[in-house]
């Protein structure tokens, strides 16, 4: 009993350890979204609408970046637990070149083709307009993001999560102070409005490139940043990084798709209600920072000890991730329905804006919720065993063959209210339940991967 019971101290340390910094990370990119959402709102609904939109396609391009870093992290978790850090140095190099080369044709696209872009999300030519103005800036962020994400995501992934903390709260300060600056005008600035949040956006990501390489070359004695691994040939392992990252890639990009398809769909209803779900999605990034850490933490402590064919540590450890995933689900959306009021009441929005944003902050809060769950299974649980191709399915199914696809027909065929809209674009994390529920009873998650 006293062994269990010490067994039991020593996990939930263990999460604190690892959460504490990933949710910290979190709520500091949340808040850097939200400084804008909050500074630009100030200057009007066009310009809010218009970051909120060209921000889709950053959006997706972190969900790459997400694929290939948690296709990475399914090894060098295991890795770790194994005590190979050579291998891990190696995975690492490979999703970096992988990062950087989609990186690239990322930010060409968005360089050549601003206004078409942004087309894709809306049709109003204020919003586009100023969309058009915030990616000719913040394009440039796209390659310092490449290796700034991939290296502190891979980090994680052998518990190395503190510095994670350090460079973004750096370059939320820098982020935060330069927005105020740039986009109001002050200390003898021009007010450039939504050029100026792409400019201080920009400066920032430079800071914490800077910090990771500092970092990776002077601090970092464990796993080294060898510039030769990123384009060395390791065939045997590019096809291993490949079978697991292949998948999360194309799940992420799917469920990415899928999000971008719901702000398309509401983009093209009207602009009050874009703005609407812009300060919706903030409050749920908010909501989740916890719930994220939680799903982050999962992967990494059950690929340790799957890496170190613990498999009946792994059942027990991923039971108590599901519960805190509950826990914390009910407490992100509680937190949503109390914030809600003060919310509405804090931004310069039309009636109609405020009137939207009141009914999706009450659906956001559910969905919340169900998310929770869903994101520790798939993306902790499963993804740790190497079970990736199965959120690909899950994530396909619910959202493209169920939510999007209802609701564009709701919008564009029977011409349904906003609200309506809205309830049915939200409904794909209470379709994923019974199905992410199924696959964890199934147990085929629990998969050493190692050679």
């Amino acid at each position: 009993m006293i062994k269990l019971e010490q067994e039991g101290k020593d996990f939930y340390k263990k999460v604190l350890a690892l959460v504490i910094p990933m949710a910290l990370q979190n709520l500091i990119n949340t808040g850097i979204t939200t400084a804008d959402v909050v500074m630009l709102g100030k200057v009007g609904e066009d310009v809010l609408s218009g970051c909120s939109l060209a921000g889709q396609i950053q959006f997706i391009l972190n969900l790459i970046f997400f694929g290939i870093t948690s296709g990475a992290t399914v090894l060098t978790a295991q890795y770790w637990g194994k005590g190979d850090r050579r291998t891990i140095e190696k995975v690492l190099g490979i999703a970096l070149r992988v990062a950087f080369i989609t990186a690239l044709v990322f930010t060409l696209a968005t360089l050549c083709f601003p206004a078409q872009l942004m087309h894709i999300f809306t049709t109003e030519p204020q919003v586009i307009e100023e969309g058009v103005k915030y990616l000719k800036i913040v394009a440039y962020t796209y390659l310092l993001q490449a290796v700034t994400i991939v290296y502190l995501n891979i980090m994680r992934s052998v518990e190395r999560v503190v510095i994670s903390t350090v460079v973004y709260s750096i370059s939320m300060l820098v982020n935060i102070a330069l927005n105020a600056v740039f986009i109001f005008g002050l200390i003898g600035f021009p007010a450039m409005g939504i050029k100026g949040a792409a400019a201080a956006t920009l400066i920032a990501r430079f800071v914490e490139l800077v910090i990771v390489l500092c970092y990776a070359k002077w601090k970092n004695k464990d796993i080294r940043l060898h510039i030769s691994d990123t384009w060395a040939k390791n065939p045997l392992l590019l096809k291993d990084f490949f079978r697991y990252s292949s998948p999360v890639i194309i799940n992420e990009l799917i469920w990415g798709a899928g999000f971008s398809a719901n702000a398309a769909i509401i983009g093209h209803l009207n602009s009050s209600a874009v703005a609407a779900n812009s300060v919706a999605q903030v409050t749920r990034n908010l909501a989740t920072v916890i719930v994220f850490g939680i799903a982050n933490a999962t992967s990494v402590m059950l690929g340790k000890v799957i890496g170190e064919n613990k498999t009946e540590l792994a059942e027990k450890y991923a039971k108590r991730f599901i519960g805190l995933s509950v826990v914390f689900g009910i407490l992100g959306g509680s937190m949503i329905l109390l914030a809600r009021p003060f919310v509405i009441s804090s931004l310069s929005v039309s009636e109609r804006s405020a009137g939207y944003m009141g009914f999706m902050l009450i659906c956001m809060a559910g969905y919340v919720m169900a998310q929770a769950v869903n994101t520790t299974l798939i993306v902790g649980v499963f993804r740790a065993g190497g079970d990736t191709k199965v959120g690909l399915f899950i994530d396909a199914g619910s959202m493209w063959c169920c939510s999007i696809l209802l609701g564009a027909v709701a919008a564009f065929v029977f011409r349904a209210p906003v609200e309506v809209v809205y309830l049915i674009l939200l409904s794909d994390e209470l379709i994923k339940l019974p199905f992410s529920f199924g696959r964890y009873h199934q147990k085929k998650w629990l998969k050493n991967v190692t050679r």
